[in-house]
């Protein structure tokens, strides 16, 4: 495996999405490109994009839909579409990652198997903080983060610890609760052959879930990244969720069919 494909979703936070490339560019493992997954913003986003792209060597691309509600499942899958990478890591683009987290990844990618990590959640001031203020989050030490809990600006330090026992990422593979695509990694190939996200989800709940769920049906499991590749998640105001109880019926009839893999309305429509 070489390049890697890191797809970041953004919708009209452009402070945001700054913190979050700026944080993908310090790196220490630079072979990588960056597909941001625009779900609609304004040319403010826009206008970021472009200057990100003019000011660095590393590849970053955008795919662009207009806005028409939450379309995460649909615009990641475009944004898979414009990947040259073998690997795919899908993060949000209100998520700050720390400087191994390529890396870190790099290590725990196999073939067959998908990779969940976890996230330290942000307090709501501190995230204006952070963001208002332009502080460089990803080159803060563990002893500053330990304070940051200590003052209640996050909400746990654990996922911080590195885990060296290889087996124990294993123990749990057919478990696709908490696998979210604020931090989740798989093959593009294994990716493929499900069609992708399936887009008849629309608005917020478990397009991340149904594409975990199919991964497994097909024989790709769970391979724990927790405790090796955490994510810092900025606050942020709860997504509209009117589409929620339609999604969960969907999810709930995906989950009583362990045969279901492929899906019609997916990555197929952008190849």
């Amino acid at each position: 495996m070489n390049l890697i494909s890191v797809i970041v979703t953004t919708y009209n936070w452009p402070e945001a999405l700054e913190a979050c490339l700026n944080s993908l560019l310090s790196q220490e493992d630079s072979h990588f490109e960056i597909i941001i997954a625009d779900d609609g913003s304004s040319h403010e986003t826009q206008n970021l994009i472009t200057k990100f792209i003019q000011e660095n060597s590393i590849s970053i691309k955008t795919a662009h839909h207009d806005d028409l509600g939450f379309r995460a499942g649909t615009i990641r899958n475009k944004a898979v579409a414009l990947s040259k990478g073998a690997y795919l890591i899908f993060i949000d683009g209100d998520c700050i990652v720390l400087p191994n987290f390529i890396k870190r990844h790099r290590q725990l990618a196999e073939r067959k198997f998908f990779v969940p990590g976890n996230r330290i959640l942000l307090s709501r001031p501190y995230t204006s903080k952070i963001l208002t203020q332009n502080l460089p989050l990803h080159k803060k030490s563990i002893f500053y983060f330990i304070m940051q809990r200590l003052l209640y600006k996050i909400n746990r330090i654990i996922p911080f610890i590195y885990n060296p026992i290889a087996h124990l990422r294993y123990i749990h593979p057919t478990r696709w609760k908490k696998a979210m695509t604020c931090n989740l990694a798989m093959f593009k190939s294994d990716f493929i052959d499900i069609n992708g996200f399936d887009e008849q989800f629309e608005g917020w709940g478990y397009e991340d879930s149904d594409l975990v769920i199919r991964l497994i049906n097909s024989k790709v499991y769970r391979k724990e990244g927790r405790f090796a590749v955490p994510v810092l998640h900025c606050w942020h105001k709860q997504n509209d969720r009117s589409n929620h109880d339609k999604n969960l019926q969907r999810l709930f009839q995906r989950l009583k069919n362990k045969h279901t893999t492929y899906i019609k309305q997916g990555i197929n429509q952008y190849l």
